[in-house]
């Protein structure tokens, strides 16, 4: 098991993406949107392996999770190494006792992953 990224909301998604880029030395794919949950994200990556996403939503979209902050922590990601691994921990979670809040799929950007809160109710995602 490895953390696979950290996300971060942030109030501007263009100066956050070019700050980690130019400091960081960050290298940035394109920009993507979630139609759905109107929000738009970069997935950042660095020589090391790790990923940082940055998500914005604009105010005029408010959400049925009104929990999430505009800024800061989103979530974090574990990656499990299979879509296998992905269902079985989702499973063995919910079985003890702990909320699903997105069952086990395939993302818009091809990620297959499931959300599970922790006991502090932060946002895990569990990923391939």
């Amino acid at each position: 098991m490895r953390i696979e990224h950290v996300a971060l909301w942030t109030t501007d998604l263009e100066r956050a993406r070019q700050f980690y880029v130019t400091y960081f030395g960050a290298a940035s794919g394109e920009q993507h949107h979630n139609p759905v949950k109107h929000f738009t994200f970069h997935c950042l990556c660095f020589a090391s392996g790790a990923r940082l996403e940055l998500m914005h939503r604009p105010a005029l979209h408010p959400t049925a999770d009104e929990a999430a902050p505009q800024v800061g922590y989103a979530h974090l990601a574990f990656a499990t190494g299979s879509p296998v691994a992905v269902d079985t921990l989702t499973e063995r979670l919910r079985a003890e006792g702990y909320a699903v809040l997105g069952a086990p799929r395939t993302t818009g950007n091809g990620y297959y992953e499931s959300v599970v809160a922790d006991p502090d109710s932060n946002l895990v995602k569990i990923t391939v």
